[in-house]
């Protein structure tokens, strides 16, 4: 993939989430399976909170930052910020915005600032672009991860548009 394809990829989640979320009540977005388990509107707010983290991320390669790129503590976030209590709407525009804005960015590099790198919590060098093929695999992964949400919900007899 080039880099702008990378980018319209990236660009691309924030349909593909909307889609992904359209006609549900705001019960079903807020329906857990099981305590433990994430709402469809907990996974938005992860989503975001992820879209932060990344971009994080990539101002810190572009500034030559030495030090580890950030992990971060994806259940405690999400509990933490009463994310079920939000509304989904306003977590989408959120995510929609830092995704232009970060898009716009990208737009901005060359091939030779997107593969400058950095070093993941992990201890892996990455660079900008692996972060962005990253970031639309893992939103990837969450869209699966609704589509099963809403497969529940229609096992529980709850009323959910067909995936």
């Amino acid at each position: 993939m080039s880099g702008q394809a990378d980018v319209q990829a990236f660009l691309d989640t924030y349909g593909q989430l909307q889609e992904a979320i359209a006609g549900l009540s705001g019960e079903a977005l807020r329906w857990k399976e099981a305590p433990g388990k994430w709402s469809v509107t907990e996974v938005l707010a992860h989503l975001a909170d992820h879209s932060i983290v990344t971009s994080f991320r990539i101002r810190a390669i572009l500034a030559g930052d030495a030090a580890r790129l950030p992990a971060f503590a994806q259940d405690a976030w999400v509990a933490g910020q009463k994310a079920n209590e939000a509304g989904a709407a306003d977590i989408l525009a959120a995510y929609g915005a830092l995704l232009h804005y970060n898009a716009q960015l990208l737009g901005r590099l060359t091939e030779a600032e997107l593969a400058k790198t950095g070093v993941n919590a992990k201890g892996e060098t990455v660079s900008i672009a692996d972060l962005i093929r990253g970031f639309v695999r893992h939103v990837h992964h969450h869209l699966g991860q609704i589509d099963r949400i809403k497969q529940a919900q229609r096992a529980a007899g709850l009323h959910a548009p067909k995936a």
